[in-house]
């Protein structure tokens, strides 16, 4: 098993910026990927970035990037998701996921956190 723990949410202005960390514990060496999800109201859940826990490999969607950034501390087991330059397009609750490819479904949720951005 694997628990996520995240921070960081919060109401922001346009144009601001939040960190969201995600810190994971359990079997932790399973893990082959670390990242942010998202689902805003009536939407289905998207993913926002990913980083391989190998090659440290990322993946941002189209909407975000050059806006946000993922980072991962291996000391710390934890990943993190800075976001700049946000726009009110970007509220919704943020949800780390992590992957353990020898498990089925391979997928970890954390709790979720709502970002918030105002006009």
């Amino acid at each position: 098993q694997v628990q996520l723990v995240e921070s960081g949410g919060g109401l922001v202005q346009s144009g601001g910026s939040l960190r969201l960390s995600c810190a994971a514990s359990g079997n932790i060496w399973r893990i082959s990927t670390m990242g942010w999800y998202r689902q805003a109201p009536g939407k289905q859940r998207e993913l926002v970035a990913t980083i391989t826990i190998l090659g440290s490999r990322i993946t941002y969607a189209e909407s975000v990037k050059g806006r946000f950034s993922i980072s991962r501390d291996s000391a710390k087991n934890t990943v993190y998701l800075q976001m700049d330059s946000l726009s009110p397009e970007d509220t919704a609750v943020y949800y780390c996921n992590v992957k353990d490819p020898y498990r089925v479904p391979p997928d970890y949720w954390g709790q979720g956190t709502q970002v918030t951005v105002s006009s």
